[in-house]
C-alpha cells in the first residue's frame, strides 16, 4: 500500500464511526406482488458481515437481506422466508469457523456474504481462497443450494480518501477474480456486483454512518444481486420451493 493510502487508512480508522447492527427481528417473510402468495415459501439464510445484518439502517426490516428476499420472491413468484446470521466486522474466516458450524437450520438457499472486511484487514489472496473454498464446502452440507456474493462497492465510499479507494478497488478486483475461480471449481454460482451502477454517487445511497448503504442503497443493491442470479439456480429454487 502506498504511503498516502496508509495515512488515509489510519485517518479512516480513527474518525469513521461505524453504524451498529440495527435492532429488529433477523427473520421475516416476503411475498410476491401478484400471484403465488399462498405457495410454500422458499427458505433463505444469509450468513456474513455487516451487510448481512443491515448496518447503516434503523431496523433489520430495512436491510439488505429482506430486500433480496423481496426481489427474489418477485422473480420466483412465491414467498421467501428469510433469516440472517452475521456480525459487524466479520471476515470469511469467522463465517468458516463460527457461523457455519453453528447453523441448525437447513435452508433451501444459503448465501455467503463477506469480503470487505477481509480486504480492510489486509488478509492475503491465499487466505481468502482457502477460507472461501472451505466455507463453500461447509455450506453445501448446511443448505440445499449455495450462492456466493461478491464484496460491496467499498472503493466508491466517499468516506475514504482517494488513494485508499484506489487501493481498495485493486484489492476487490483481485478478490473477485479469486472468488470466481473458487466458485467455478466448487460448482456454485457467484454474483459479482462490484461494478454495477447502483447509485453510489447519489446522496440517498449511503446510510446513517455514511459508510454502509442506507435504505435506498440496500434496495438497489438487492435488485442488482437478484438480477444477476443465474436462471439455472432460479429454476432449481422454484423446484425446491414446491417440494
Amino acid at each position: 500500500m502506498n504511503p498516502v493510502a496508509l495515512v488515509q487508512a489510519w485517518w479512516a480508522k480513527q474518525h469513521i464511526t461505524l453504524a451498529k447492527e440495527p435492532p429488529g427481528s433477523r427473520q421475516g417473510l416476503c411475498s410476491p406482488p401478484d400471484q403465488g402468495r399462498d405457495l410454500e415459501p422458499l427458505t433463505m439464510l444469509v450468513v456474513g458481515d455487516s451487510m448481512a445484518v443491515g448496518c447503516g439502517v434503523k431496523d433489520q426490516s430495512q436491510g439488505f437481506v429482506p430486500d433480496i428476499a423481496a426481489c427474489l420472491a418477485a422473480r420466483l413468484g412465491r414467498p421467501v422466508s428469510w433469516s440472517t446470521q452475521g456480525r459487524l466486522g466479520a471476515t470469511i474466516r469467522r463465517v468458516r469457523y463460527r457461523f457455519l458450524p453453528a447453523l441448525q437450520d437447513h435452508p433451501d438457499l444459503l448465501v455467503l456474504c463477506a469480503g470487505s472486511n477481509d480486504i480492510m484487514a489486509n488478509r492475503t489472496d491465499e487466505q481468502w481462497r482457502d477460507d472461501l473454498a472451505a466455507s463453500i464446502e461447509l455450506a453445501k452440507n448446511k443448505g440445499r443450494h449455495v450462492l456466493v456474493l461478491s464484496s460491496g462497492q467499498l472503493y466508491r465510499d466517499p468516506a475514504l480518501g482517494r488513494a485508499l479507494r484506489a487501493e481498495v478497488e485493486r484489492r476487490i478486483a483481485r478478490q473477485t477474480q479469486t472468488s470466481q475461480q473458487v466458485c467455478q471449481e466448487a460448482s456454485v454460482p457467484f454474483v459479482d456486483a462490484t461494478r454495477d451502477d447502483v447509485g453510489t454517487d447519489r446522496p440517498d445511497f449511503w446510510g446513517t454512518d455514511h459508510f454502509h448503504p442506507g435504505v435506498e442503497g440496500y434496495r438497489r443493491m438487492a435488485a442488482c444481486v437478484v438480477d444477476h442470479i443465474p436462471q439455472d439456480l432460479i429454476n432449481q429454487l422454484s423446484v425446491s420451493a414446491r417440494s
